[in-house]
């Protein structure tokens, strides 16, 4: 199967998914209601697209394409007034969140599409395991070249990624210790980390005409990377987030983002190298461990300082792009939270600490998704 030409996009357009969880409104667990609520969703005249994923109790909503934070904002607010909407009629509850805390994975049904089934014989319980929720950003790229320059160079800020969305401490009723235990359950798949180290796109297309030829690979979706090409989009997609709690968050994180794209095509700060994955994996795993705490390499020094004061450094260079592209409300808002040491993990670890019951976390935490009007 050929991988096809790379599609002109908008350099800096933005796209963003957001998977999201169907909770019913006794214990809170989760529910398989995806059926009913893309029926109802169905008759709201809504931006972007709403369709399923791998299990039953999760739906995934999408924007159209974008040009800022706010446009994101704009469109992911009436998608998500909608669920809330349908939601209320079937009554159960939508909620953010990198997992569900006390789902058990055999209990999940998987959603009757033949891809998923697919996957299902392929991965047997790990595609139940999928019951994970992230949050996916496209960043359109001028050209296939500078696309792969840019899925490198971002590779550096994939812990950043980690630590602001983290949101999945707890894991079948246990807290795991990790600030984002999702992207554990990623890292079992036999085609997920990271993209080879090229940065010709001819050099990609041989890679993967060899991978197709093993019969290992039919298409991208097959890759599991933390960021990898998007031809037919003209993007590059960021995979590492957890879903965060609410919609503006989610927003404020895509500006992030946006404004590293912009420092990278604007200034072209620095080259990247395939050392620089020496410390990728080490990076990241301390990012999905500790969060804000944790501990970031750099990958061509080799200095070790805490992540939040790398991220709040970034945040300073950064300030003049983000104004660009008019992203400077997003960063201040994951600026003050990196300040006082806090992400979406903490807010749900208070949560448990206050009330003692996975389930009362759950339904704060939908509450919390509803937004301020609720």
């Amino acid at each position: 199967m050929s991988l096809g030409p790379f599609q002109p996009s908008a350099a800096l357009s933005l796209g963003v998914e957001l998977e999201l969880q169907l909770v019913n409104t006794n214990d809170y667990d989760l529910a398989p209601y995806a059926d009913d609520m893309l029926r109802l969703m169905a008759k709201h005249k809504l931006p972007g697209s709403v369709v399923p994923e791998m299990t039953s109790s999760m739906i995934e909503i999408s924007t159209d394409v974008c040009q800022s934070a706010s446009d994101v904002l704009a469109q992911l607010t009436p998608l998500r007034d909608a669920l809330v909407q349908s939601a209320d009629k079937l009554n159960i509850a939508v909620t953010g969140g990198g997992t569900h805390p006390f789902q058990m994975w055999h209990e999940q049904r998987i959603y009757d599409k033949p891809r998923f089934r697919e996957l299902e014989d392929l991965y047997g319980y790990l595609s139940k395991q999928f019951t994970i929720f992230g949050q996916h950003v496209h960043i359109g790229c001028p050209d296939a070249d500078s696309a792969l320059l840019m899925l490198h160079r971002m590779s550096r800020y994939i812990p950043h990624c980690i630590a602001l969305s983290a949101s999945s401490p707890f894991v079948q009723g246990q807290d795991t210790a990790f600030d984002s235990a999702r992207l554990n359950s990623v890292f079992a798949f036999p085609l997920s980390g990271r993209a080879p180290f090229v940065l010709h796109w001819s050099e990609f297309e041989n890679f993967f005409d060899k991978m197709t030829r093993t019969g290992v690979v039919k298409s991208m979706k097959d890759f599991y990377w933390d960021i990898r090409p998007k031809p037919e989009y003209g993007t590059i997609e960021i995979r590492v987030f957890d879903t965060p709690l609410t919609v503006e968050r989610a927003a404020a994180l895509a500006g992030y983002v946006q404004s590293l794209a912009h420092w990278f095509l604007e200034d072209q700060p620095f080259t990247p190298h395939e050392d620089d994955y020496l410390v990728y994996t080490y990076n990241r795993f301390q990012a999905c461990r500790f969060g804000l705490d944790a501990v970031y390499v750099d990958p061509v020094t080799g200095e070790h300082m805490a992540l939040r004061d790398h991220i709040q450094f970034t945040m300073g260079q950064i300030e003049r792009h983000a104004q660009a592209v008019g992203a400077t409300q997003s960063i201040q808002l994951l600026k003050n939270d990196v300040s006082r040491n806090h992400n979406d993990a903490r807010w749900l670890r208070t949560r448990q600490s206050q009330e003692q019951l996975l389930a009362e976390v759950v339904r704060l935490s939908s509450r919390h998704f509803r937004g301020a009007g609720a």
